[in-house]
C-alpha cells in the first residue's frame, strides 16, 4: 500500500499545484473549486493507503522478489448450479419494464426480484450444519 500512497499523494500534489496556478491565473470559481475537490479527494484516498499501511505494514505485492503463491488464500464455496441468478435477472428486466408500463408490472417485477435475491442469499444458509 505505500507504493499506491505515493501514488496517490503525487496525485493529490499535481492537482494542489494546479488548483493554485489555475486560480491565480483564470480568477474562475467554478474550476478552482473543481481542482480543490480534486486535490481533497486524492488526499482522502493517499491517506487511507497511508494508514492502511501503517496498520498491516507491507504486502506480498510491495516486494519485487515476493511469489505468487505468498499471497494466495483459502479458496471458497462455490456453488456449481442456482437457479436464483435467471431468476433475479429476470425480475430486474420485469421491474424496469414496470417503470415505464405501469406500477402492477413493477410489483409483480419487484416480487420476482426480491424472491431470487432472497433465495440466492438463503440458498446455502444451512451449509455448515
Amino acid at each position: 500500500m505505500k507504493n499506491e500512497a505515493f501514488l496517490f499523494g503525487g496525485v493529490a500534489a499535481f492537482f494542489f499545484v494546479t488548483a493554485g496556478i489555475y486560480a491565480g491565473w483564470s480568477r474562475e470559481p467554478a474550476g478552482t473549486a473543481a481542482l480543490i475537490v480534486a486535490f481533497v479527494m486524492a488526499s482522502v484516498i493517499s491517506f487511507f493507503f497511508t494508514m492502511n499501511y501503517r496498520r498491516r505494514g507491507s504486502r506480498p505485492e510491495d516486494n519485487s522478489a515476493s511469489e505468487i503463491v505468498e499471497r494466495s488464500g483459502p479458496l471458497d464455496f462455490f456453488p456449481a448450479r442456482s437457479a436464483y441468478p435467471p431468476f433475479t435477472a429476470v425480475g430486474a428486466a420485469v421491474t424496469a419494464l414496470g417503470i415505464v408500463f405501469g406500477i402492477w408490472l413493477f410489483l409483480i417485477g419487484f416480487g420476482i426480484l426480491f424472491t431470487g435475491v432472497g433465495g440466492m442469499v438463503f440458498q446455502y444458509v444451512h451449509r455448515g450444519e
